[in-house]
């Protein structure tokens, strides 16, 4: 089969609104810094959003905003998530397909309105996310594209889709199609807290359904509760075909076979807003590996995403990354 895409992202689709914010706001309501806190209910996030800072508003969500960085390296990418029929679903689907990513999942009628992630970014660039979901873990086995899914070369799924059980047998009903036309499945642990909340079931979904695994440091130390990074490093390395993880400041590493690449962060000025990085730095590392680059190439492409997106406010590329990596050589 030739292959329409280079990636389809599997995920959940929800608007952002970025703002900047103090420690002393975050205190104030309550809101875990550094991390994403869900809110159960619709009224709560309208309180918390109308006392923010004015902020920026866009297509969000993780998947979506690594298939957004693919398009930007000049890579053809899908998508598939679940939006309500309202003004914020509306914008999400025009926003994704003016950016370049092939979207047209069809949207929820009745029930739970588009989710939404209200993302306060402090001064030192820690983003701290409430967020309410909405319809977006309403995704169902039917919901999926085979078409999408088995011509793309990599299927990437999110981890902070991974609650719902419906959203569980539609992970594994996407890599079961994906797997079955040939194609490669790459997953995302998302965040720590996605890891405490279903690491027997990851470790489950790591071993039997995914070739390619993105992960922080603290995530893939908890994902195999290691007692250091490069102890889970090893483990991760026995499930998946390749493994690639960030480390911050410290750079990344991947490891396919008995190959292991440590590539250098790439230098910023300034941290402005780390919301995005690690969705960017998989961008770089998907487009890298589905036009056939070596693998160190794949880690600097993730790195000058990643540096990219830090430069600034907001999860979606200001530089045309294609120029920025061009310019590199890459």
């Amino acid at each position: 089969m030739t292959m329409q895409f280079d990636v389809c992202g599997v995920g959940n689709a929800i608007v952002d609104v970025i703002a900047p914010a103090s420690d002393a706001f975050l205190a104030e309501h309550q809101i875990a810094k550094g991390a994403m806190t869900l809110i159960f209910d619709e009224p709560a996030v309208e309180r918390l959003y109308a006392s923010m800072a004015p902020g920026q508003e866009s297509s969000g969500g993780s998947a979506a905003n690594t298939l957004a960085g693919i398009a930007s390296l000049g890579g053809k990418g899908a998508y598939i998530g679940k939006v309500a029929d309202d003004s914020l679903g509306q914008v999400f689907r025009h926003d994704l397909n003016a950016g370049g990513v092939a979207y047209d999942t069809p949207a929820h009628v009745g029930g739970p309105s588009t989710a939404r992630c209200l993302i306060n970014v402090t001064p030192d660039g820690q983003r701290s996310m409430s967020t309410f979901l909405g319809c977006s873990p309403l995704l169902k086995s039917e919901d999926l594209d085979p078409a999408k899914l088995s011509s793309a070369q990599i299927v990437f799924l999110e981890g902070y889709l991974f609650d719902a059980e419906e959203a569980k047998a539609a992970f594994v009903k996407a890599s079961e199609i994906a797997h079955n036309a040939g194609n490669k499945v790459a997953l995302t642990l998302s965040d720590l807290f996605c890891v405490d909340r279903h690491k027997a079931a990851f470790r489950h979904l790591v071993a039997h359904h995914i070739d390619i695994l993105f992960a922080n440091e603290a995530e893939i130390i908890a994902l195999y509760d290691a007692p250091d990074f490069e102890t889970a490093l090893e483990a991760a390395r026995a499930d998946c075909d390749l493994v690639a993880l960030t480390r911050s400041e410290k750079g990344s590493v991947l490891a396919r076979g008995d190959e292991v690449v440590r590539v250098a962060a790439d230098p910023v000025a300034a941290v402005v807003d780390t919301t995005g990085a690690g969705d960017l730095y998989a961008a770089g590392v998907l487009f890298g590996l589905a036009t056939g680059r070596e693998l160190e190439a794949c880690g600097r492409l993730g790195s000058l995403a990643a540096g990219e997106i830090i430069s600034h406010y907001g999860a979606r590329p200001h530089a045309n990354l294609a120029e920025l990596a061009a310019a590199r050589g890459l």
